[in-house]
């Protein structure tokens, strides 16, 4: 089974689910004048559109690549994230706005036997289809079905919670109804907010995780041929689309059939191994040449603690230039930094012009 079919799949069950769902609590809400349950089951709606708005997403993004847009649609799938948190956001401010004046002005509630029975077994239920829809959506990368799984978790926790203050309210004739609702609001409101930061995160294009980026950078340096890995980027078209691009450092007897054959092998690789585009691997000549400049500026920039790495020295021998590529920490003052770096190895090697390349911390690995 496809991707596409799984999450089609999935959300159609969380559909139903949650359209059973909603039929018990707002017909209980209702009967016993539950402000709690009756909220529950709106949020439970609130559910089952997410559920179709992730199927109508992942048909979109589904479509194949054209002129107009080379990288696919694969990124629709995040906006279809946003619709889905924009709408439960309304939903978590709805339900506070109703459920505020309800801590001053409680109503009564008659809870009976059957009532209490179907809130407990949709705790049961939700979270069952909580751990079912998470998972699903954590084994094929589908950012809308592990929100909607949290949120299902959510809601059990809720209606138990929905639970706990109708047995309150049977034993010792306290109203908690407002004050529940305030909490389930405020707990709406925050997963949302949680939803959308995740989501648009994923479409400003986040930083490399740490893991992957280390694992990604071993995987190439089990090359023979390969001395060290250096400027790795990844760039998200969409859960099924990732693609990236790489520097390595190589013998500069290498030709460029040997060259093309060893990019080639890793491509490969790394798309076998993480189904991971490498749409570019540049290089970078190992040589030993002008040892000593490079030994003094390696003891420069290591007293610098902004300073992450240094890679990518060259010399350009009949302009009298030196480049190489260096990066710094973004809570450093970059300039400044390069500044005090120019100046000492200038002052060392002053024969020579050099420019200092940037290169960003695009993964935390460097800080590891």
């Amino acid at each position: 089974m496809s991707r596409q079919s799984k999450i089609v799949k999935t959300s159609i069950i969380g559909i139903v689910v949650n359209l059973i769902l909603v039929a018990f609590k707002a017909t209980i809400g209702i009967l016993v004048n539950s402000i709690a349950i009756t909220l529950d089951a709106v949020n439970n709606l609130t559910d089952a559109l997410s559920s179709i708005i992730t199927i109508i997403g992942t048909k979109l993004a589904g479509k194949a690549p054209d002129e107009k847009h080379p990288y696919g649609y694969g990124r629709i799938e995040y906006f279809a994230s946003v619709i889905i948190a924009a709408i439960v956001l309304w939903a978590g401010i709805t339900a506070l706005m109703e459920s505020w004046p309800k801590i001053f002005n409680p109503d009564v509630t008659s809870y009976t036997t059957v009532s209490l029975i179907i809130v407990a077994v949709a705790v049961i239920v939700k979270f069952a289809l909580g751990r079912y829809v998470k998972g699903v959506g954590e084994k094929i990368n589908s950012q809308a079905l592990v929100a909607s799984g949290s949120d299902a978790y959510f809601d059990a926790i809720l209606s138990f919670s929905t639970l706990v203050a109708a047995i309150v309210s049977i034993f010792w004739h306290i109203s908690l109804e407002g004050i529940l609702g305030v909490i389930i609001s405020i707990v709406i409101i925050k997963a949302s907010i949680d939803m959308i930061r995740e989501t648009v995160d994923s479409m400003l294009g986040e930083r490399v995780d740490a893991e992957l980026a280390r694992k990604l950078k071993e995987t190439i340096m089990e090359f023979p041929q390969v001395y060290g890995v250096y400027d790795l980027f990844i760039h998200n078209y969409g859960p099924e689309d990732i693609q990236g691009s790489v520097h390595i450092k190589v013998d500069d007897s290498l030709t460029a059939v040997d060259i093309q054959k060893l990019t080639r092998l890793i491509s490969t690789r790394i798309y076998e191994e993480y189904s991971i585009i490498m749409t570019a691997i540049g290089v970078y000549a190992n040589y030993d040449t002008h040892k000593d400049i490079q030994d003094d500026l390696a003891e420069i920039t290591s007293k610098y603690p902004g300073i992450l790495e240094t890679h990518g020295f060259i010399v350009y021998e009949e302009e009298k230039l030196i480049t190489f590529d260096m990066i710094v920490d973004f809570k450093f003052n970059r300039e400044e930094i390069k500044g005090k770096v120019l100046d000492e190895i200038k002052k060392r090697h002053p024969e020579y012009n050099y420019i200092i390349i940037d290169d960003f911390d695009t993964s935390d690995i460097n800080k590891s």
